[in-house]
């Protein structure tokens, strides 16, 4: 999760994640060297004075100035082409979980099991404990077994949301009459975080989301709980 020191993207918990850092980190290092370069060029021209009086044109350098900005690019087009199709991609997925955005709370259903749906709403300031998290933390948690493929369809009932989880590379809109789907997975156990990232009303700062990884056989426990109630 983020915290006050947090300068750069949250630790990585699932392979896209790690994709989408590489990326940020490969298109950074593109930046800082044409940032670099454009520095140099501008600082040159303040600090000399350059005149040549049968200069007319240059077409080798104007060959050379077009060409590597198109290659600049390409380096930039090629990874990220790349990651768009990755992120797209259904692998197998072991657990369907549908997610319904309401204002201003998540509804989910595990369309796998049956009778296992819940609404999931921010935990409120009395009920809280010394190890929540304020405004973070909520009553029911999204429970997953981790290195597992999981897909989410995304809806919403009544406005538009986003439902986000940055350490695990994930935003997708929740639509009112459109079912988006994305699949991700976790490598590791852990609580993940995040929030509705679409201004969807008065109370959009209170509808958080919260991750629970576990493994599988925790996982299936949880199921045969969940059936139970």
């Amino acid at each position: 999760m983020s915290t006050w020191k947090t300068l750069m993207l949250q630790d990585s918990a699932s392979p896209l994640m790690e994709q989408l850092s590489y990326f940020h980190d490969h298109t950074l290092m593109v930046l800082v060297i044409i940032t670099v370069l454009v520095s140099q060029l501008m600082i040159s021209l303040f600090m000399n004075k350059f005149s040549h009086r049968f200069l007319l044109e240059g077409q080798m350098i104007e060959i050379i100035w077009t060409i590597l900005p198109t290659l600049t690019l390409i380096f930039i087009a090629i990874p990220s082409l790349r990651l768009i199709y990755i992120l797209d991609e259904i692998n197998n997925p072991m657990i369907t979980i549908k997610t319904i955005g309401h204002q201003w709370y998540w509804s989910y259903e595990y369309s796998d099991f049956k009778n296992i749906e819940f609404d999931s709403y921010m935990m409120p300031m009395n009920d809280m404990n010394l190890f929540n998290f304020r405004l973070l933390d909520v009553d029911n948690r999204v429970v997953i077994p981790f290195e597992s493929q999981i897909r989410m369809l995304v809806t919403a009932a009544d406005v538009i949301h986003s439902w986000t989880i940055p350490s695990l590379g994930v935003k997708i809109d929740a639509t009112p009459g459109r079912l988006n789907q994305i699949t991700f997975s976790s490598n590791r156990t852990g609580l993940f975080f995040g929030q509705c990232s679409e201004i969807c009303g008065a109370n959009h700062s209170f509808m958080p989301i919260v991750i629970e990884s576990i493994s599988p056989n925790y996982f299936i426990n949880w199921i045969s709980k969940m059936n139970e109630i």
